[in-house]
């Protein structure tokens, strides 16, 4: 076989589907609600307490909430692909598995790397933020970690390494080696609690709304030192550009489909329920929000809690900020399970070590992949500053969704007879 049969040679929709049957790789042991519970936890982290302020104050005003339905539709059309993929081929892998089928082995390789590394940086940026305010509510209590053990080389002066970021990176890798249902359920409950505080914003914010503070709704556009236009309609949907980045994380969960009960019917489910759920949330956050203050106000680093402070409601505001803090593990979760799932897949096929494709004999998880993946996670969470970590995060999502939708057209065209979802 000749180098280029090699890097377009693809396993086929049918061939995929006929190995579902004969593989136990895995054990099935996720229903629909904790495959959505898994969507929600990568899509809702702190964005939802904090995105929907500082883009209100940079750029959309009160219309901040058009910028979340754009996004939203944007998102529900790879969501809608990904939904088509996940019932078609229930196969672990996610887009890399998706491509494998449609596009080759050579596109699926790095789509595959995209994303493991994607991911695994999302874990390495959330375990670092996750630190910091950890950090800043054992100092409240009159607990301060000695200077070396606080943050990375470049972070402060005597800084070294990061060891709660790295400790919590390692600790969520451990509860993944486990039955994935022992880890599914303490997620579960995370999303539960973090959907308990949006509830808490909307239902208490939602009395001390004042209409005057959505007027106007569509600021007047201006034009900054920068000579960049903020508000008006281009400030929509360059807040629209900048919070479609938080509105994904559904595709987390399709990874996870040879642990799923019933992968045709409750993987599409999954993903578009994860999705609805997080953008009507997002969406009465950012209308409550900016009802209860004016939006020249949100520019903080926790505008929702501070708007609640702002109120005189501060027990609100400490729930909302301990929440935030506990919601951030779903995140992490969704995305190691996701880069774990990967890495097998990859493995399994061929295209990294094949020690890598062994699961537990005993708790039927990708072990090996999830302790490498723990292992590195927390050297980069441990050794490297935030904003470093975060500036090579966004590539790999766009890269998944233009493969994603590209080959979903492919699809269509090379083999409609398919029976789809």
């Amino acid at each position: 076989m000749s180098l280029i049969a090699r890097l377009l040679r693809h396993k086929s929709v049918e061939q995929l589907q006929a190995e579902i049957g004969s593989r136990h790789d895995f054990r099935r042991v996720l229903g629909v609600w904790q495959l959505t519970a898994i969507g929600i936890g990568g899509i809702i982290g702190v964005g939802v307490f904090v995105l929907a302020g500082q883009q209100a104050a940079l750029n959309a005003g009160p219309a901040v909430a058009l910028s979340f339905i754009i996004a939203g539709i944007a998102s529900a059309a790879a969501a809608l692909c990904y939904a088509e993929f996940a019932g078609l081929i229930p196969v672990t892998g996610s887009a890399y598995t998706y491509s494998y089928a449609t596009l080759g082995e050579l596109i699926a390789w790095l789509i595959g790397w995209d994303l493991l590394l994607e991911y695994a940086l999302i874990v390495a940026v959330v375990a670092i933020g996750w630190s910091g305010y950890v950090q800043a509510f054992l100092s409240s209590i009159g607990i301060v970690l000695p200077t070396w053990a606080q943050g990375a080389i470049g972070t402060g002066e005597g800084r070294v390494f990061n060891v709660i970021a790295a400790a919590i990176t390692f600790a969520v890798a451990a509860l993944l080696i486990f039955r994935t249902e022992w880890g599914a359920r303490f997620n579960t409950f995370v999303v539960a609690v973090k959907v308990a505080a949006v509830l808490l914003v909307l239902g208490v914010g939602v009395f001390y709304i004042n209409p005057a503070n959505w007027h106007p709704f569509i600021p007047e556009r201006v034009v900054g030192a920068d000579g960049i236009g903020h508000f008006g309609y281009q400030g929509i949907a360059t807040a629209a550009a900048v919070v479609f980045f938080a509105v994904f994380g559904y595709d987390t969960l399709t990874t996870a489909a040879e642990e799923s009960k019933n992968p045709q019917r409750d993987l599409p489910r999954a993903v578009l329920l994860s999705l609805g759920i997080s953008m009507a949330m997002y969406l009465a956050v950012s209308m409550v929000l900016t009802g209860i203050a004016h939006y020249s106000t949100l520019h903080t680093d926790a505008p929702v809690a501070d708007a609640f402070k702002g109120l005189g409601l501060h027990w609100v505001a400490a729930t909302i900020s301990a929440a935030a803090v506990f919601g951030l593990i779903s995140v992490l979760f969704a995305f190691m399970l996701g880069a774990a799932r990967i890495w097998y897949a990859l493995s399994r096929d061929g295209l990294l070590p094949g020690w890598f494709a062994k699961p537990h004999p005993v708790y039927g998880t990708p072990h090996r992949p999830t302790l490498a993946l723990g292992v590195f996670t927390a050297v980069v969470a441990g050794l490297f500053p935030l904003d470093e970590v975060a500036k090579l995060v966004n590539i790999g999502v766009l890269s998944a969704f233009i493969v994603i939708c590209g080959s979903v057209i492919l699809l269509r065209v090379r083999k409609p007879h398919l029976q789809r979802s």
